[in-house]
């Protein structure tokens, strides 16, 4: 007999105004609120006499909002038009026809507006102590690609180094936090470290700027192995550390260190690596060229694996001008590895997977709002419930993507969230904390 318990007999209705589908985003909300983002935006962005210029701020946090809830695609963000959503969020949210045009009114100097916006968005969040403040800093430089299909995308129809079509933007990570201190946005045919230089030094800039004080370091894989990167370090102070391309001359440097110098490393394997240090002068042909630390790391095959034919051992060099013991910093360089992390996080807890738009200009602000979103996300975590680095992917399952429903009382709003939620303590303790940020509007 056929139990009349089932799913089938359930009756559905979509009809409650009062229900609000991610009532958790009132956590980034908040923290939005408190750093006064949509103030920034509209002091900052003007797209002039153009449709879709009018109301910038509550465009831009729709579509920060909607990253946020987990929409990849422009059409997502009407999601949070349904039932008492904008009610939480307290902001208008737009609809997402509003915000296509928005985005295609975008140009590449109002693209730069909304990077003056990150900039005063960061200083402000490490103001409020979610910074390093004077303790060491260190920058991940890294690129990534973003495949596109197609040849209808501009500056996305070109191949990339890796075969593919897409974009090849720069991004700058900050070490032990994930934060996303700059990003920009390039043609897919642009090798790794073009503009790297011009990047760097405005990262820079931009972390002094919000309260960095302490020593700063850069790292960066071979891509970045370049003139200019180097010159920037050096003229703004900035300690460095950067693969090394191997070329002829840095193998015969690497040959010739005796096998005496070379220390064990910790590894799972019995005398799987060791590390050694001699000196060379990158770009020698360059004015002010100087000898710096070349530290080399060599790693036997792991069981199951080859090289090539008569070679014992894969090598990997980096130059650096910093102080410490060649075993400390090989170990800190590798973990400029970590930055894939971030971009992960970008990529598939946010909506950088793929670039909405055929404009360049316009997926440069889409880049601009994932950045944004990202921040929220891992200040949120930071400053709301004391923890470090988070994924996108645990706060929206734990903290964002609750489900709520909103009452009235005595002129007052009550937003009621499920019962025996496993993560409300934290939930509301993040709240209390983001609440007690001083307002900046």
């Amino acid at each position: 007999m056929r139990s009349s318990h089932t799913v089938d007999r359930l009756d559905v209705a979509f009809d409650d105004d009062r229900l609000v589908a991610d009532a958790g985003l009132l956590l980034p909300a908040t923290l939005a609120a408190h750093l006064d983002l949509r103030g920034l935006v509209d002091e900052h962005v003007s797209l002039g006499a153009v449709v879709g210029a009018a109301n910038v701020g509550d465009k831009l946090l729709t579509l920060v909002m909607s990253a946020l809830a987990g929409g990849d695609c422009i059409d997502d963000a009407n999601a949070l038009r349904a039932g008492g959503t904008s009610r939480v969020l307290g902001f208008r949210v737009k609809a997402a026809s509003t915000l296509g045009t928005f985005l295609r009114s975008f140009r590449f100097g109002h693209v730069r507006q909304l990077d003056r916006v990150s900039r005063e968005l960061l200083a402000r969040a490490w103001a409020a102590r979610a910074g390093p403040g004077s303790a060491p800093f260190t920058i991940d430089l890294d690129s990534t690609i973003c495949e596109t299909y197609g040849l209808a995308k501009e500056g996305g129809s070109r191949f990339t180094h890796t075969g593919v079509r897409g974009y090849h933007p720069l991004l700058a990570v900050a070490a032990g936090t994930g934060d996303v201190l700059m990003a920009r946005l390039r043609g897919g045919n642009a090798n790794s470290g073009r503009s790297a230089g011009h990047f760097l030094a405005e990262t820079i800039g931009r972390v002094r700027g919000a309260g960095a004080s302490g020593e700063l370091t850069v790292r960066a894989d071979s891509g970045f192995y370049a003139h200019a990167v180097v010159a920037v370090c050096r003229k703004l102070g900035v300690r460095f550390s950067i693969t090394i391309r191997q070329h002829r001359s840095i193998r015969r440097l690497i040959e010739a260190i005796p096998e005496e110098a070379w220390t064990p490393i910790p590894y799972w394997i019995d005398d799987g690596a060791d590390v050694a240090e001699t000196t060379y002068a990158p770009f020698a042909d360059q004015k002010g060229a100087v000898p710096v630390r070349l530290i080399v790391r060599r790693v036997r095959p792991t069981p199951g694996s080859q090289l090539a034919l008569l070679v014992l051992y894969d090598y990997h060099a980096f130059i650096t001008d910093r102080d410490g013991e060649a075993l400390v910093l090989e170990a800190d360089h590798r973990r400029h590895a970590e930055i894939e992390n971030a971009i992960r996080d970008l990529k598939y807890g946010m909506a950088l997977n793929h670039l909405p738009s055929g404009t360049f200009a316009a997926n440069g602000a889409w880049l601009a709002v994932q950045v944004m979103a990202h921040n929220l996300a891992r200040w949120t975590a930071r400053l709301g419930l004391g923890e470090g680095i988070v994924t996108t992917k645990t706060l929206r399952r734990r903290l964002f993507g609750l489900v709520g429903r909103l009452t009235r009382s005595a002129r007052r709003l009550t937003l009621h969230l499920p019962a025996r939620w496993p993560w409300a303590i934290g939930w509301t303790t993040a709240l209390a904390r983001l609440r007690a940020i001083p307002l900046l509007a």
